[in-house]
């Protein structure tokens, strides 16, 4: 079982460890590391409150200060255990951050997680003009792309194709507000984005030749 550590503050990982937990199929031991206190704006010196070593296979970083970041990253780059965050834009160390937890791409170093989270992989069952259900192999650490497969089961393709990315933002745990000025649109958005993008995709592998827009 691969072990990972969660850096978290104020719970700010919970949904995601709920979702590695229920869909995980049990391949992973999750820890985390809570910093649940309250802290200055500029913290030039963050040893007090990030661990000397860690003892996991890899790291997953939802931490709110960017200098707890920062100095993560280079933690982990020195203990050699790849560091993913997502949503932030760390320049230290060697972390992996894609725009958002279902942007993250398939990379050498994450094992059983990166094999199991990250951009979606579905595949799409239909009958007739009808989706009968969504096989998820790889989908978001918070689950929503398990959770909104579920919602669009037995519903016409038109109306799937519009309701996939509507439910992602229902379950999707990232912070609306949050605009990206490079993405040009909120993380639950851009999450929105890429499941209906998977989708079509898959529809159009079932259905070659098909015009699905």
């Amino acid at each position: 079982m691969q072990k990972i550590m969660v850096f978290q503050q104020n719970g700010s990982g919970k949904s995601k460890i709920e979702g590695i937990n229920k869909f995980g199929e049990k391949q992973f031991i999750i820890e985390t590391f809570d910093i649940d206190e309250s802290l200055p704006l500029v913290l030039d010196d963050t040893s007090q409150y990030l661990p000397d070593k860690i003892d996991a296979d890899i790291v997953l970083d939802y931490l709110k200060h960017r200098d707890l970041s920062d100095d993560l990253s280079v933690l982990c780059k020195k203990i050699g255990v790849p560091v993913v965050a997502s949503g932030k834009k760390i320049i230290t160390g060697d972390a992996i951050c894609p725009p958002i937890c279902c942007a993250l791409s398939r990379q050498a170093g994450l094992g059983d997680y990166g094999r199991a989270f990250g951009t979606p992989e579905i595949e799409v069952i239909t009958q007739k003009d009808i989706i009968t259900n969504i096989k998820v192999s790889k989908g978001a650490p918070c689950g929503a792309t398990w959770n909104a497969a579920d919602k669009i089961k037995n519903m016409p393709i038109e109306k799937a194709l519009t309701r996939f990315g509507l439910e992602v933002q229902f379950f999707c745990s990232a912070d609306p507000a949050n605009w990206d000025p490079l993405w040009g649109k909120s993380p639950v958005h851009l999450a929105a984005d890429v499941h209906s993008a998977v989708l079509k995709a898959g529809l159009k592998k079932k259905n070659p030749g098909s015009r699905i827009d």
